[in-house]
């Protein structure tokens, strides 16, 4: 996204997230999205169904890690034992080939792994983001030329090759989700900064961060107190199209073998070890496929939502036909 589209925003109370009055105009107009609200709900089941892995897998009896190699024909090159790969009451979505686990077990705690990567990376994007974008724009010249040209390093790196290249060397030794998320975070906040160290020029030419530079007040104070709630609308906008987008990168590296290892589920790693199975075994294929294709549409729907409730002169890329009519002639 660039950084004209989320800098368009006039500060001011009626587009700064922070503030009751702000708040409630913000959800007065992402009411209106019943499509952003119908995302929200299913990005909050989806949430509640990660926290609540544990209780539900409990409550079928199963977990994600043991073998039943009683439920697999072995003959057959391990396909799962009975009518949609062994779906019973005591394994509710079926059990995975070869190994004979809980595939509802294994989904529910992918869903942990999967989100809980996405928004670590992102939160770890996001502050990287702020500071740098913050410090290149209340800096001297030379301070903003080298970060800026640091932060153009960033974006030009291809997120991809040197995640694998990253993830690659990293002894196995090291909790894989947690290095997921930062290698995620280090590499691509770079977006994030360019969208606040712009932001923030326009911010600190206004009267009332004159007045408290006049005042006597330091960098850091005015920051903190003045120039952080002016930029709080772009950056919760770009986090909030952050989130799928490193649901779909860690997805990507758990496919490519250098993600999460088994036998901690994830979304992606199961991807991985169903792309043999398509045809005795689709259901191994489809149901960690269908769950990221749920999640990444429910949470693009959600921060589209978001951004055209920060930013009510900004329609909706999402609206089409009828409603951008309707919206043009309101």
């Amino acid at each position: 996204m660039s950084e004209t589209l989320l800098t368009s925003q006039t500060p001011g109370a009626d587009t700064n997230v922070p503030g009751a009055s702000g708040a409630r105009q913000f959800w007065r107009r992402l009411r209106t999205q019943r499509a952003a609200l119908v995302a929200a709900v299913v990005v909050a089941l989806l949430v509640l169904v990660a926290l609540a892995a544990p209780l539900l897998t409990a409550i079928e009896g199963q977990d994600p890690t043991t073998y039943h190699p009683s439920l697999v024909d072995s003959a057959r090159g391990g396909v799962p034992i009975g009518s949609f790969g062994g779906v019973s009451a005591d394994h509710w979505l079926g059990v995975e080939p070869q190994t004979g686990r809980d595939l509802f077990a294994r989904l529910v705690y992918g869903a942990r792994v999967s989100l809980g990567v996405a928004l670590a990376a992102t939160v770890v994007q996001v502050v990287i983001g702020v500071v740098v974008g913050v410090a290149a724009a209340l800096g001297n010249r030379w301070v903003d030329q080298l970060l800026s040209r640091f932060t153009d390093i960033i974006v030009a790196m291809p997120l991809m090759i040197m995640s694998l290249a990253l993830l690659a060397i990293v002894p196995s030794s090291f909790p894989r989700p947690v290095l997921v998320a930062l290698v995620i975070g280090l590499i691509a906040w770079g977006n994030i900064a360019k969208i606040v160290r712009a932001q923030t020029l326009t911010l600190k030419e206004l009267d009332y961060v004159s007045a408290a530079r006049l005042s006597g007040w330091g960098s850091w104070r005015i920051a903190r107190r003045e120039l952080l709630p002016g930029v709080a609308a772009p950056v919760i906008t770009y986090a909030a199209l952050l989130v799928p987008t490193n649901i779909t990168v860690e997805a990507a590296l758990s496919f490519l073998g250098v993600g999460v290892k088994p036998p901690t589920p994830s979304w992606g790693q199961m991807l991985t070890a169903a792309d043999v199975w398509y045809q005795a075994a689709p259901q191994y294929l489809l149901l960690p496929a269908g769950a990221l294709f749920v999640t990444v549409l429910a949470l693009t729907v959600l921060g589209d939502g978001v951004r055209t409730a920060l930013d009510p002169r900004a329609a909706s890329r999402l609206r089409v036909g009828t409603g951008r009519k309707r919206e043009a002639k309101a």
